[in-house]
């Protein structure tokens, strides 16, 4: 009987552990902020390589 009760104590531990969902966030967060710097690379795009041939043209 002490052996179920450990295992259902050890089984209750595993389900109330945060590591998993905290992984979880952090890779949403990832992700939004790479989705964020993707668009903001495209609408900047045109400007940025004005600049560059504008410095290249000084050159």
């Amino acid at each position: 009987m002490n052996t179920l009760t450990s295992f259902f104590s050890y089984l209750n531990t595993l389900r109330k552990g945060e590591e998993g969902q905290t992984m979880a966030e952090y890779g949403v967060v990832l992700a939004v902020i790479a989705i964020g710097v993707v668009a903001a690379l495209l609408t900047l795009s045109g400007a940025i390589s004005d600049a560059i041939n504008r410095v290249v043209g000084f050159l």
